[in-house]
């Protein structure tokens, strides 16, 4: 059936409020005016790179230069991948701020015991020890960074520590069994462990140092560490009280919203299902993206098997069953794949389905499409594997110099190289303008779906446009600046446009299947991007709160995260109207009326689940400032992430892939791939499951305990991670492992295997038919 054909029905006749799209643009334009402010702020608040640090009698310890050059080096070897700097990072290594300040504070303390006492610490009363750690806190908090010269003047004791340390981390490098599977010796050049050693040192100093003016440290005394004196700030406790005061009006206004306007919602009761897109012949282009989907499922199992090995090494990081493993794959290296491969799966999800939707909107298939997606899909084979590759040659130092630009740049989520980040921002330039040439207004079947294409036009350049940001870090600049920007990617563009992008995938779905009318799928497109852009855009800022910017951002960010919670709660009001709208109508004789795309609907029910918990409750728990103060950095964070990169965007991305394998394949060919696909929803999800209630969730909340008892350093230290108790709950990861792997990851690509070869058998059949018979193509379609 054509859209041309359908009647009108109610929700679609006529147009909505002009108020819909101002109050996108009003929220829109003050969460970036918010967000904006907090960025310039950045630049003047972040913690002071001294030109020169010297000891007491005034030898030069280290000089700026040694600082941006350590932080390089950092990047170089992919230690962010291994992990933290002021708790953002990987969890497989310690936080290598954390550790060395816990270092300048014991050598601090023992320098006042002897002083003082004659003694060392550990012989001292309870009581000495008290005062000693005392006074050792306010020597450490003393700022003695002076501004005019540029000099900062450690004490003797933070000198001490900080030589110590240098020897510290060159024994950390040696053995993969104590640094959670680096490859042996990793850096032995004393220039490079110098400079290393620097970065670390001078954020253990930004970590406990008062900012002028205040009474809390760069980093709003961040980690906790009550031996140097950095406990929670004021802000921390009185920001989140008042953001939790904030959800509940949120909530409330929303469901007053919902109580008294009945239309609201994905789901309109006693809405007929009117198909407008039904399984049958695909074009020739949209057979050409079906291979898009096999790559999508072969780097979805390759993500989930790094991902495995990623735990193990958590579990085991001596050895991989008797087999040196991090000779050849060492686990930053896996632990960057792991990140990249999710990213590069779930784009190529969205890439390929945009423009399969796109098309199916057309009158007709422009000539050129099926050569220009093959095209496409060339360059994105380029720059995956490309990437890929760059990373590992990076990682293992055979590029030389020439890491930073074909390699890792080491910042995470954003490891691939800067040639590749250019390339891949030019495809998605690319893929936009394929996009708006297949949905140009004149082109479209129908002018009622118009509307809805140009908000999904919209969301569509966001993509490229907003990953440019990521082209402004580089290696060397401030650490907080450049984390400021990391996360306009990793937050802005990935929670937020992509979200945006979401949606209105989703909306075009429904309507094109005749879940949703024209005007339910505007409305919910507009309240979802004034929920998610009025608390998503300045809610960035929580990743911001200890990196060394300003209470000011801790405030508004605090108050406007909690907004994001939001419309993750509304997704429950539709839950019952999802399942009773599977379960299928009736006809005037009783007969069910099935809807086609059972399984992509009930991978999108999926999204709804993994949003609330993923996104929604667990993102609300860490997001918290007093909470994150705490947690950030504990296994608590990759609950959350991976229930809800995984959950949302990763069931998001099966969910389209379903839906195009199920539009292109035939009824004969279906119930072959169906029954994959059915045995991969369950096993996905089941999977995610048992990972985060059997080892992530509580190992986050173990974890934070020990923060809570022996402060933040010993949470995140070897003595912590390798204890039996540790390497017990990572372990109870491979039964989620396992049937996420074999049940799911494995079983789609098989199903998307299939469809391809389906598709190509139904081609060769085309073609068959087209010579026998010398009739135009036009005849057979």
């Amino acid at each position: 059936m054509s859209e041309a054909a359908l009647p009108l029905t109610d929700e679609d006749d006529g147009s909505l409020s002009p108020w819909w799209v101002r109050a996108v643009l009003i929220v829109m334009a003050l969460g970036f005016s918010g967000l904006i402010a907090v960025t310039l702020l950045a630049y003047r608040n972040a913690p002071p790179i001294p030109m020169q640090a010297t000891d007491p009698a005034g030898s030069l310890q280290f000089s700026g230069e040694d600082v941006a050059e350590g932080q390089a080096v950092f990047l170089k070897y992919g230690l962010m991948a291994n992990g933290s700097i002021w708790g953002h990072g990987a969890y497989l290594g310690p936080d290598y701020s954390a550790e060395a300040l816990h270092r300048m504070g014991e050598a601090t303390a023992q320098s006042i015991a002897q002083a003082r006492h004659q003694l060392p610490l550990s012989a001292l009363t309870p009581s000495q020890q008290a005062a000693v750690r005392a006074e050792a806190a306010v020597e450490l908090k003393t700022n003695r960074y002076e501004p005019a010269t540029g000099v900062l003047r450690l004490t003797a004791s933070q000198a001490t520590a900080h030589r110590e340390l240098i020897e510290h981390w060159t024994r950390y490098f040696h053995d993969p069994a104590l640094n959670g599977g680096l490859q042996a010796d990793l850096i032995t050049d004393r220039m490079e462990l110098r400079q290393f050693t620097a970065f670390v040192s001078w954020a253990a100093w930004a970590s406990v140092a008062t900012r002028p003016g205040e009474d809390y440290s760069y980093t709003n005394n961040f980690p906790y560490d009550p031996d140097v004196g950095n406990r929670p700030i004021a802000g921390a406790l009185f920001w989140s009280a008042l953001s939790l005061a904030v959800l509940l009006a949120g909530i409330a206004v929303v469901l007053l919203a919902f109580g008294k306007f009945d239309y609201l919602g994905w789901v309109i009761r006693d809405h007929k299902v009117r198909p407008q897109l039904v399984p049958g012949p695909a074009s020739a282009g949209q057979k050409a993206l079906v291979k898009f989907f096999v790559v999508v499922s072969v780097l979805l199992l390759g993500q989930a098997l790094v991902g495995g090995g990623v735990a193990h090494y958590r579990a085991d990081p001596g050895g991989f069953y008797g087999f040196d493993l991090e000779r050849i794959f060492p686990s930053n290296l896996l632990r960057t794949w792991h990140l990249q491969l999710a990213i590069f799966w779930i784009a190529t999800a969205y890439v390929a389905a945009a423009l399969f939707l796109g098309r199916s909107l057309r009158k007709d298939e422009p000539r050129w499409l099926t050569a220009v997606t093959h095209g496409l899909f060339a360059a994105f084979a380029v720059v995956i594997g490309g990437s890929l590759i760059g990373e590992w040659l990076g990682i293992t130092q055979v590029l030389g110099d020439w890491w930073f630009w074909l390699g890792n740049q080491g910042w995470e989520y954003l490891e691939l190289g800067r040639v590749w980040q250019y390339l891949l921002v030019a495809g998605l330039f690319v893929w936009f303008a394929l996009l708006w040439s297949l949905v140009r207004p004149h082109a479209l079947a129908s002018p009622r779906a118009q509307p809805i294409v140009r908000m999904f036009l919209v969301a569509a350049i966001a993509i490229p446009l907003f990953y440019i940001p990521a082209l402004f870090i580089g290696a060397k600049a401030n650490y907080t600046v450049v984390d400021t920007w990391r996360f306009w990617i990793v937050h802005l563009w990935v929670e937020g446009f992509f979200e945006f992008f979401a949606t209105t995938v989703v909306a075009l779905t429904f309507f094109q299947i005749g879940l949703a009318g024209r005007n339910v799928a505007l409305r919910v497109i507009y309240l979802d991007a004034i929920l998610y852009f009025l608390g998503g855009l300045m809610g960035t800022g929580h990743h911001w709160y200890f990196t060394g910017q300003s209470n000011f951002n801790m405030a508004l960010s605090a108050l406007f995260s909690a907004l994001e919670v939001v419309p993750l709660t509304l997704l429950t009001l539709d839950a019952w109207d999802f399942v009773r709208t599977t379960r299928g109508e009736r006809d005037a004789t009783g007969t069910a009326m099935k809807i086609p795309h059972k399984w992509a609907f009930y991978f999108l029910m999926a999204v709804g689940f993994w949003n609330f918990v993923g996104a929604g409750m667990l993102g609300f728990l860490i997001n918290l400032p007093i909470v994150s103060y705490y947690e950030v950095g504990t296994l608590l964070t990759p609950a959350h992430g991976h229930s809800a990169m995984m959950g949302v965007f990763g069931m998001l991305g099966i969910a389209l892939m379903v839906f195009v394998l199920r539009q292109t394949s035939d009824d004969t060919r279906w119930p072959a791939v169906e029954r994959y696909v059915r045995v991969a929803f369950w096993g996905t999800n089941l999977g995610l499951v048992l990972m985060v209630v059997l080892s992530l969730f509580p190992a986050g909340l173990l974890q934070l305990w020990d923060v809570l008892h022996n402060g933040y350093w010993h949470a995140r230290s070897l003595d912590y991670i390798g204890s039996e108790r540790s390497h017990l709950l990572e372990w109870m990861r491979m039964p989620g492992d396992v049937v996420f792997i074999v049940f799911g990851a494995l079983p789609l690509v098989i199903a998307s295997v299939k469809a391809y070869l389906g598709v190509r058998a139904g081609a060769k059949v085309h073609r068959t038919l087209l010579d026998s018979t010398k009739l135009p193509a036009q005849f057979l379609k």
